[in-house]
């Protein structure tokens, strides 16, 4: 029986790496080569148990990269801005990702990319966690590597996270705080995110050379606070926050997030009928609430 064509996964100990990887596992077309920095987190030891290969590898380096990308079929990758707040470094490691892939002759590259904003609004908006992602993605396209593009949405997870509840000062309620006025904000669970993106390498002449932007479905943030509010029982309301008050708040990465949210507001590509045909069984921003009600309690 041949063997398995071999997907590598970056950020596989990370929550949307880590979604690719037990997705690809779970469908068994393909073996998965785990790619950490860390062998002994607990998240890749796990990965370990449920039959990935797991290997250390630095995007820093690129010995490294080559020996971690030896012999695979594709490779999925995510950068992670957060890590370092280094555009510069993401860049880096990015273009450094695409110079290995081209050299060894991956098949199908899937990058979790976004907008290159600071291009796409004249210098207008600076996000660098999108313009990041951006120019790494004008990079693998202008060398010729096979790849999908994936503009994921933000997550569910973050009103677990970053964009939970807060209590308002002012009274006995909560609010979201997150400046898109009434614009609708496309989201979706990296879970299932996960899902559709591993499933794309089972179908390399539909994806290869496309740009693809997902979404479960778009919510207004006061749409947004009415379902938590009615699954938690409490009394939690868009704060109606402004761009320019946001990024004067004593945030990580204020600004940049504000101009993120002036971005989402012009209603980037993404597609909800196409990621419904994709995986039929994304679910609502409703159902996961429901299937994390203890988790958002806790929040």
């Amino acid at each position: 029986m041949a063997s398995k064509k071999v997907i590598a996964v970056f950020g596989a100990t990370r929550a949307q790496g880590g979604s690719v990887a037990r997705s690809l596992l779970d469908g068994k077309h393909f073996a998965v080569r785990a790619l950490t920095r860390d062998m002994t987190k607990p998240s890749a030891l796990a990965l370990k148990d449920l039959g990935a290969e797991v290997v250390k590898c630095d995007l820093d380096d690129e010995a490294s990269l080559v020996a971690a990308l030896k012999g695979v079929y594709g490779a999925f990758l995510v950068t992670n801005f957060w890590e370092y707040l280094d555009q510069e470094r993401e860049v880096h490691q990015g273009k450094l990702m695409a110079d290995v892939a081209k050299h060894l002759g991956l098949k199908h590259v899937v990058f979790s990319s976004l907008e290159y904003v600071h291009k796409l609004t004249g210098g207008k908006l600076t996000v660098p966690h999108f313009d990041s992602k951006g120019e790494v993605e004008e990079y693998f396209w202008s060398i010729g590597v096979p790849m999908t593009s994936v503009r994921v949405p933000p997550y569910f997870e973050n009103f677990l996270g970053v964009w939970k509840p807060v209590k308002a000062s002012d009274g006995d309620y909560y609010t979201l705080k997150l400046p898109m006025g009434d614009a609708p904000l496309d989201s979706i669970s990296f879970v299932d995110a996960g899902i559709i993106m591993s499933d794309m390498f089972n179908s390399p002449e539909e994806f290869i050379g496309k740009t693809v932007g997902l979404s479960a479905e778009a919510l207004t943030m006061q749409q947004y606070a009415d379902i938590l509010a009615k699954n938690l029982g409490k009394d939690i309301r868009d704060s109606k926050i402004t761009p320019e008050a946001f990024e004067k708040m004593s945030i990580l990465g204020a600004k940049g997030l504000a101009n993120m949210c002036r971005f989402l507001q012009k209603r980037p590509d993404r597609n909800i009928e196409l990621t419904r045909r994709l995986y039929p069984k994304v679910k609502s921003f409703q159902q996961f609430v429901s299937e994390n009600l203890e988790a958002f309690k806790n929040v």
